[in-house]
């Protein structure tokens, strides 16, 4: 009777589990369609998407950068899948606790299998579960990565599965000690160590079964009713949002912003754009496409993204994770009125539901706003959220469309911006300087700088892209004239615009005014097009991710090379020769456009250990991991009155390494940095001796001696 009692009972909860489940799915995909479309290239090119999906599911490549942490969610993420004989056999032992399951059952490999899975998901959600206690905002607080994070839910997944994984090895031991276990003790030996200790009764191994199949059947049952758990929902999505991440290929690397989109998801024309029908950025949350809905379903809660923001870790209310869970929470409390075709103008609708509806996204306290403005704008566009996300969630492009909804429909943004924008847009670059200062730099070399006029020079290898900092703030023009000597001594021809330069737009685009932006880009690429420009180096990493990765949306295609690359291209030629000893000691600070956003780590490190007498130390955090120095995202721009300054933040860590010269490779990075370092030295918290500069002019230190002492040769 037991057995009966057990099989229909378990057997109800099957079927009502599978249920839930597959209503759950239904409810959540048709949720999903309630955001707009998504750009036609997410759905191309299948066989690299779906390489990609399995190689970084499979493969685990975002969550082995976290070490032991990845191999122990391989393991759980492999049971999963795998432990499902073991369920089908539960459900076989409550009716008879002799069940086997048909031709494997006796399988020597198939029990090691079983055995191996199960006790190494065991010692990993083990110790997983220590290390959130250990690691946990009642240990850590602000600092800890699962701050903000809703505990119960993890709490309940971990529960589940170490219980699960207990339950198979106390039937497994039942059945060792009954003598019905087929397998030797060589090849399950935690189960032989069980069936030690425990007692041959069939109707504990049946109770045990059924209490496992219980709990795997709620777990369906729970996330089927709790849609916006993501910690248990992730194992069904991250593969589909990892298949339609915005890089086919997989690569991590950001490259350019997200383009805007008009209602159909297609590339926003502004002349033919209409504002009551096309969003211009995102101000409800319909107005995201159901990818950014799908993003904010997908997470985990790891809070991987918060614990390497530059704003959270200094103090600001930015937290990547918690700005998702909040859109998730809205976008599953709205969604479903939404599909009803029931908006804030539907008459006689309940209060509460009208607060809902009309709930403004972003808005401070007062406002009941979403998402706060302050969270908006600490974000700096560094990507460290995106590049450390398991799951590929795709921040900072929802930060940006929600930007865009603020500055060009609402025309709510930091009041700084605004002479930012104006500059931008009255003289083209954001310090509202004449466009004739551009060329001052060049009276200040002693040799010559051929400015275009019309066509480019024949012969000329590359149109050096000088950029707004790089010709008219001071710190940045030592670099601006340290790279072009160091081509005018490797022989390369080169060229500039001078004057015919205007700010690429980058600032005005992460800003989110795109009009700005497009205006600027279609001047620019007019003005490179004109020239025959077609191979272009940059020094600064902003200048070069906006022309070399978004201006080819529209319509500019262009060679473009970082100045440290071409750099290390030339000292690997023999066109470049570091030979005299520089004594210093140098540690690099990975600028966040060159390095996220394009992957390119190791050429200004090339050229740092070419140097004769460098002593090179690496910060903390490096290369992938690198601190922001809080100037991206338009932030430049912008005061910081929220929490400790960033820059102050990496300047610290940069100090901790004993370095006397802090080096880089952007003139944002090297704005802020000498900045932070200036405050110190005020302090008296850094020596006087402590210098930043641009890797191009540490290599000229040591180039341009060789090339004085054999002009010196040839003299005498």
């Amino acid at each position: 009777m037991l057995y009966l009692i057990l099989g229909i009972i378990t057997t109800a909860f099957a079927v009502v589990g599978v249920a839930v489940w597959a209503y759950g799915i239904s409810r959540m995909v048709r949720i999903l369609r309630v955001g707009r479309p998504v750009e036609a290239a997410r759905k191309a090119d299948f066989g690299r998407r779906i390489t990609n999906t399995l190689i970084e599911t499979l493969g685990h490549t975002r969550m082995l950068k976290w070490r032991w942490i990845g191999i122990a969610h391989w393991f759980i993420m492999v049971s999963f899948p795998a432990l499902v004989f073991t369920v089908a056999e539960a459900h076989g032992e409550v009716w008879d606790p002799h069940f086997q399951l048909p031709l494997i059952h006796d399988w020597t490999i198939y029990g090691l299998f079983i055995e191996a899975i199960a006790a190494l998901s065991l010692a990993g959600i083990v110790g997983l579960t220590i290390y959130r206690q250990l690691r946990g905002p009642r240990v850590l607080g602000r600092k800890s990565r699962f701050a903000n994070s809703k505990h119960w839910t993890a709490y309940y997944v971990e529960a589940y599965i170490i219980a699960l994984l207990v339950s198979i090895f106390v039937i497994r031991g039942v059945k060792v000690a009954m003598g019905d276990f087929p397998f030797p003790v060589w090849a399950t030996p935690i189960s032989h160590a069980f069936g030690a200790i425990l007692p041959a009764n069939e109707y504990l191994l049946a109770s045990v079964a059924a209490f496992k199949l219980i709990i795997s059947w709620l777990f369906f049952i729970a996330i089927g009713v709790f849609l916006t758990m993501g910690v248990a929902w992730h194992r069904f999505t991250a593969p589909v949002n990892i298949f339609f991440k915005r890089n086919a290929d997989g690569s991590a690397a950001l490259g350019p912003a997200k383009q805007m989109l008009n209602k159909d998801g297609e590339p926003l024309d502004f002349e033919e754009a209409d504002p009551d029908e096309d969003p211009f950025g995102v101000g409800k949350i319909e107005d995201f496409t159901w990818k950014g809905l799908l993003d904010f379903t997908t997470c985990t809660e790891c809070g991987r993204c918060q614990s390497q923001c530059p704003a959270w870790n200094t103090g600001k209310p930015l937290s990547p994770k918690k700005l998702v869970m909040d859109l998730r929470e809205h976008a599953y409390a709205k969604a479903p009125y939404l599909m009803q075709g029931i908006t804030e103008e539907t008459p006689d609708i309940h209060e509460d539901v009208l607060a809902l509806l009309s709930r403004p996204l972003v808005g401070t306290e007062e406002e009941n706003g979403v998402i706060h403005p302050d969270v908006l704008w600490s974000c700096t566009n560094c990507g460290a959220c995106v590049e450390q996300c398991p799951v590929d969630i795709e921040h900072i492009d929802h930060i940006l469309d929600m930007r865009r909804y603020q500055v060009m429909i609402e025309s709510s943004f930091p009041s700084e911006a605004n002479t930012l924008l104006k500059n931008l847009e009255n003289k083209g670059n954001p310090w509202g300087m004449s466009e004739s200062k551009r060329m001052d730099w060049i009276s200040e070399v002693d040799f010559e700088v051929p400015v275009v006029e019309d066509k480019l020079p024949e012969g000329t290898e590359y149109l050096f892209w000088v950029g707004c900092a790089g010709a008219l703030e001071d710190r940045a023009k030592k670099t601006t004239k340290a790279v072009a000597e160091l081509l005018h001594i490797a022989g390369v021809k080169y060229a500039v615009l001078g004057g015919m330069e205007t700010c690429t737009g980058d600032s005005a685009r992460r800003l989110g005014m795109e009009f700005i932006f497009q205006m600027l880009a279609q001047q620019n690429i007019e003005t490179l097009k004109e020239v025959g420009a077609t191979k272009i180096v940059v020094t600064c990493p902003h200048c070069f991710n906006t022309i070399g990765n978004e201006y080819r949306d529209l319509g500019g295609d262009f060679e473009v090379v970082h100045h440290t690359k071409l750099l290390a291209q030339l000292v690997k030629e023999g066109r470049l020769a570091p030979i005299e000893r520089v004594d210093r000691n140098v540690t690099y600070h990975d600028p966040c456009f060159l390095g996220r956003h394009n992957k390119i780590y190791e050429p200004p490190r090339e050229l740092i250990n070419g140097v004769p007498g460098v002593s090179a130390t690496e910060m903390p955090r490096n290369r992938e991991r690198s601190f922001c120095c809080g100037a991206g995202g338009a932030r430049m721009w912008m005061e910081e009155r929220i929490g400790k300054r960033i820059n102050t933040e990496r300047v610290e860590e940069a100090l901790s390494t004993k370095a006397d010269l802090i080096a880089t490779g952007c003139p944002f990075c090297q704005v802020m940095v000498s900045d932070a370092v200036n405050e110190k030295k005020s302090k008296k918290e850094a020596a006087e001796s402590v210098e930043v500069m641009d890797v191009a002019q540490l290599l000229l230190q040591s180039a341009k001696q060789k090339e004085e002492g054999e002009a010196a040769k040839e003299t005498v």
